[in-house]
């Protein structure tokens, strides 16, 4: 992460520094005004009594921002309009070419926290594969320094900590799969173990095969790479769970949809996304590794890309999946959920406390609520439903639940075996969840459809263009409220 965040007591007379004022201001506090002369401050008056969010005064030496907190119906709410005001200084901070930025805030605790979120994500640039000069500059602005009483470095470095795990998923969705194959993912997961701090294990296709995935070796079938079957593992001494959490991710590196051939543009262009939930699944533990969060858990991803070559899966295929249930393979393009069934069915091994898994697995869900929230449903109690939706509304990841009601399991019945891979056109989402339900077997057990926001193919405030990292702020902060 090349934006640095920091904590000071104060801040210097002389130094860029953005005030937050509480909604409403319409005269500076005394001390968002120290070294202003009359006129800046009747002009700074002036913006505020007309009603301006964001009022800057150039000082030349330095600049200072003033921005005005809204009044909103939460207060979850109210930090999510901070975030996105911090979306729109990152643009005037670019332009004044600002290399360190204060953050006083003069409202109720939180305020700088939402505030530097929204910088720090929108500074978020994948460094691609440019040759030019100008493209390996680096950025301008290096530094955020916050400042309060209602801060400590502790609060700072978790908030760093956390934009650490959404940049390293950001980056894994957005690399290219010349980049990025089920090997090479595991590479990167092995990588962001040593740095941040927690065990990874790689099976190759030899234990694979001698697992029995059928689920996973099937998908990866026509493809010229081999498949992977990661084991992330942070488990900090003193962890409150007895039982660990297991996270699940889909890890399509390539998805072209198989012998069921996805159409391109809009489509398989952009599947280089598919491993989206791989992505959510890395980011979360090392946010956790970062911050040293006291809680077991382990993430399971397997990998593969899904293409039409060679022996490839083709419709009407029966396979046997690890758990020993048949599939009626209808759509090979339905292959997320096959590859998913496989590691939640491989999770009851460590007897777990709780399992949720992550994928960009339906354009159903996608088509139901758009790139504004996530689709979640599963078999853990009302409870954890409901911290977890509180969890997305404090980081304004926000989930709809679907329902899982028996009638669904009539969506995926098979003449010929035990169940089909792909239901009806009506309710896709969740015949998707009731085939990872028959797997998810003798433990609570949530599901996230993130095919809406994972990948955004137009730029949105701080969520920008491209990955977005969608739900490892959401799980972060469910897990660390859980701990």
């Amino acid at each position: 992460m090349s934006l640095t965040l920091a904590y000071a007591a104060d801040f210097p007379a002389i130094a860029s520094t953005v005030f937050i004022l509480p909604a409403g201001t319409t005269e500076l506090p005394v001390t968002a005004a120290a070294d202003l002369s009359e006129a800046a401050r009747q002009y700074v008056a002036a913006q505020l009594a007309a009603d301006e969010k964001l009022v800057v005064v150039n000082q030349y030496s330095h600049q200072h921002y003033y921005i005005v907190a809204e009044e909103k119906k939460t207060s979850a709410l109210g930090l999510e309009a901070l975030r996105k005001a911090g979306h729109k200084l990152h643009a005037r901070l670019k332009a004044d070419k600002v290399e360190e930025l204060f953050v006083c805030n003069l409202t109720p605790a939180g305020a700088s926290l939402a505030l530097a979120e929204g910088i720090a994500l929108t500074a978020y640039q994948f460094a691609g594969y440019k040759t030019d000069e100008k493209s390996k500059q680096a950025p301008t602005l290096q530094r955020l320094t916050l400042v309060g009483p209602d801060l400590s470095e502790q609060k700072v470095a978790e908030l760093a900590g956390v934009l650490q795990g959404v940049y390293l998923a950001r980056d894994l969705v957005n690399k290219p799969y010349s980049h990025l194959n089920a090997s090479q993912l595991a590479q990167q997961f092995e990588k962001a173990g040593e740095e941040a701090g927690f065990e990874v294990e790689v099976l190759d296709l030899v234990r694979i095969e001698a697992l029995r995935m059928g689920g996973l070796l099937a998908v990866n079938q026509g493809s010229p790479e081999p498949p992977t079957f990661t084991i992330m593992e942070y488990k900090p001494a003193g962890a409150t769970n007895a039982k660990p959490i297991v996270l699940v991710g889909k890890g399509v590196v390539f998805d072209t949809g198989g012998l069921s051939l996805k159409p391109t543009p809009n489509s398989m262009d952009m599947m280089k996304c598919d491993m989206g939930g791989a992505a959510v699944v890395v980011g979360v533990l090392t946010a956790l590794a970062k911050n040293k969060v006291p809680l077991h858990v382990i993430g399971l991803v397997p990998a593969t890309d899904n293409r039409p070559g060679g022996p490839a899966l083709a419709p009407g295929d029966v396979i046997t999946m690890y758990s020993g249930l048949s599939v009626e393979v209808l759509n090979t393009d339905a292959e997320g959920r096959l590859i998913l069934a496989d590691a939640l069915a491989f999770a009851k091994k460590y007897n777990p406390e709780l399992v949720m898994d992550y994928a960009t697995l339906t354009g159903s869900a996608a088509r139901a609520i758009g790139i504004e929230g996530i689709v979640y449903m599963g078999t853990a109690d009302e409870d954890v439903m409901a911290d977890l939706k509180k969890a997305g509304n404090t980081t304004h990841e926000r989930l709809v639940e679907f329902p899982l009601w028996d009638e669904y399991a009539d969506h995926i019945k098979s003449p010929i075996a035990d169940m089909t891979n792909l239901g009806k056109a009506e309710a896709g989402a969740i015949s998707a969840g009731k085939f990872l339900e028959r797997y998810a077997e003798g433990y609570p057990w949530v599901h996230f459809d993130i095919a809406g926001p994972a990948f955004l193919t137009t730029p949105d405030s701080y969520r920008g263009k491209g990955g977005t990292g969608t739900a490892v702020r959401l799980t972060y902060e469910y897990l660390k409220g859980r701990a």
